[in-house]
C-alpha cells in the first residue's frame, strides 16, 4: 500500500514525487515512457521555475549539463520594441530552455534520490475504486501478460493535456477556449544569440532562444486554421516566417538538425484537480497555448502546491485530505487563471489594436516600465502588474486615452 501513486513522471510528476518522497510519504511514479526521452514541449524555464529548482537543488544540475542562461530578452511587435533583462528572483536571474531529454531524466532521477519508487515502460490500464473513491491503479509492463494492481490513498494524475486519470475521473472543464494557434519549432546549430527574442509579424509571433549543444531554437506561431497548408511543405512556411521577422539568413547560414516539429493539439483547458482519492497536476489539471511559454513552471509551481496539501491532508496530525485538495485547487486556480485568460488572448493573433499600441508605446517608454512587463513573463509579477485598469493607466497615461483617434485611423479594438 503506497500513500500517493503518480500517474506519469515528466516534469510535474516527477517534482511532485520528489516533494512528497521528501516529506516521507510512500509514493510509486510510472509512467509508459523511459528515460531520458524527448517529447512536444515549450522549453522556457521562466525565472519563477528556475528559482524553484534552485531552491530544490536542482538547477546546477541543469546548467552544468550545457543549458546556457537568457539574460537579456528583446520583445518587438508593431513597430515597438522592448530591450531588457530578466528579473532577478530569488537568486536566480535568467531564463532557462532545457532539452526535454535533460530536464525529465535529472527530476526523475531526483524522485528516485528522495525516495520514489519509480517505474519506467508501465501502462496504466485503468484505476481503481472502491466505495466511489479512487483507491490504485492497475499496471502492466509493457509487453508482460498479465497486470498488477497497486494501491494508495492518492492517485496524481501527471499524464499529460490528454490525461486518461482525468478521464477516467470525469473531472469537469472549468474554463475551455478552443485551440488557436499551430506551433511549429526546429533546432539549428551554427546561429549565434546573444539575446533571447520574441518577435510578432502579421498573424504570426517567433521565439528564438538558446538551448543545450550549443543550438539555437526557433519557435513559430500562427493561426490554428493555417495547419493544412502549413503541413503540405512546414518547413517552407517556418522559413518565410523567419524572413518576415528578419531572421531569414541567419538561419540560413546555419544548419537544420533533428526533425521540424509542428502541432495544432494545443487545447487551453482548466480542469477540476482534485476529488475523492485523485488529484491533477500539470497539463493534466491546466494546459493552456504555448506562447508564452508558461507551461514548465506551470508545472513546478504546481507540484510544489500539491505536495505541501498533500503532506498535510496524509500527515500523521490527522489531517483532512479532501479538505487540503479542495485548498489545492483554489491555489492552483489563482496561480495560473490570470495567465491563462492573458495567454489566449495573446494566442488570437489579431492586429494590435490602438489600446495595445498604447500600452506597448507606454511600456518602451521608461526601463521601469519594460522590467515590469518582462517580470510578468517571467512569472515573478502578477499579470495584474499589466493588465489591470490601474496599471494600464499608469503605463499609458490619461492624456491618450482621452484623445479620439484620427478618422483615418481604425477603431480600437
Amino acid at each position: 500500500m503506497y500513500d500517493v501513486v503518480v500517474v506519469g513522471t515528466r516534469i510535474a510528476g516527477a517534482a511532485t514525487a520528489r516533494l512528497l518522497a521528501q516529506r516521507g510519504l510512500r509514493v510509486l511514479a510510472v509512467d509508459r515512457a523511459t528515460f531520458p526521452s524527448d517529447t512536444l514541449s515549450t522549453h522556457q524555464l521562466q525565472v519563477a521555475g528556475g528559482a524553484r529548482l534552485h531552491r530544490w537543488g536542482l538547477l546546477d544540475r541543469i546548467v552544468a549539463a550545457g543549458t546556457p542562461p537568457t539574460r537579456r530578452v528583446r520583445f518587438a511587435t508593431a513597430g515597438i520594441t522592448l530591450d531588457g533583462t530578466m528579473p532577478s528572483h530569488e537568486g536566480v536571474d535568467a531564463l532557462y530552455s532545457p532539452r526535454r531529454t535533460l530536464l525529465d531524466a535529472t527530476l526523475v532521477a531526483a524522485a528516485r534520490e528522495a525516495g520514489a519508487e519509480v517505474r519506467e515502460n508501465v501502462v496504466v490500464e485503468e484505476l481503481v475504486t472502491d466505495g466511489g473513491a479512487v483507491a490504485g491503479v492497475r499496471l502492466r509492463e509493457k509487453g508482460a501478460a498479465s497486470s498488477s494492481v497497486e494501491r494508495a490513498r492518492l492517485v496524481v494524475g501527471a499524464d499529460g493535456k490528454h490525461s486518461m486519470v482525468a478521464k477516467a475521473v470525469g473531472a469537469t472543464v472549468k474554463r475551455r477556449v478552443a485551440p488557436r494557434t499551430v506551433a511549429s519549432y526546429a533546432y539549428w546549430e551554427g546561429v549565434p544569440l546573444d539575446r533571447g527574442l520574441m518577435l510578432g509579424a502579421p498573424r504570426r509571433a517567433v521565439g528564438v532562444w538558446a538551448t543545450n549543444d550549443g543550438l539555437t531554437l526557433t519557435y513559430v506561431a500562427r493561426p490554428i486554421e493555417e495547419f493544412d497548408a502549413l503541413r503540405r511543405d512546414p518547413e517552407a512556411g517556418l522559413l518565410r516566417t523567419l524572413d518576415d521577422v528578419g531572421l531569414g539568413a541567419a538561419v540560413r547560414a546555419g544548419r537544420r538538425v533533428e526533425r521540424l516539429r509542428s502541432s495544432p493539439d494545443l487545447p487551453n483547458e482548466l480542469r477540476a484537480s482534485a476529488g475523492p482519492g485523485w488529484a491533477l497536476v500539470g497539463d493534466a489539471g491546466c494546459v493552456i497555448d504555448p506562447i508564452t511559454g508558461q507551461g514548465m513552471s506551470h508545472a513546478l509551481e504546481g507540484a510544489e502546491l500539491l505536495a505541501d496539501a498533500v503532506a498535510a491532508g496524509l500527515g500523521d496530525s490527522g489531517g483532512d485530505l479532501a479538505r487540503a485538495l479542495r485548498g489545492y485547487e483554489r491555489a492552483r486556480d489563482r496561480a495560473v487563471l490570470p495567465m491563462f485568460r492573458f495567454t489566449t488572448q495573446l494566442a488570437a493573433l489579431k492586429p494590435p489594436g490602438r489600446m495595445e499600441e498604447l500600452l506597448f508605446g507606454g511600456l518602451a517608454r521608461t526601463p521601469e516600465n519594460v522590467a515590469r512587463f518582462f517580470g510578468v513573463l517571467a512569472g515573478v509579477r502578477p499579470v495584474s502588474d499589466l493588465t489591470s485598469p490601474a496599471a494600464v493607466l499608469r503605463t499609458i497615461g490619461l492624456r491618450p486615452l482621452l484623445t479620439r483617434p484620427h478618422a483615418t485611423e481604425a477603431p480600437a479594438s
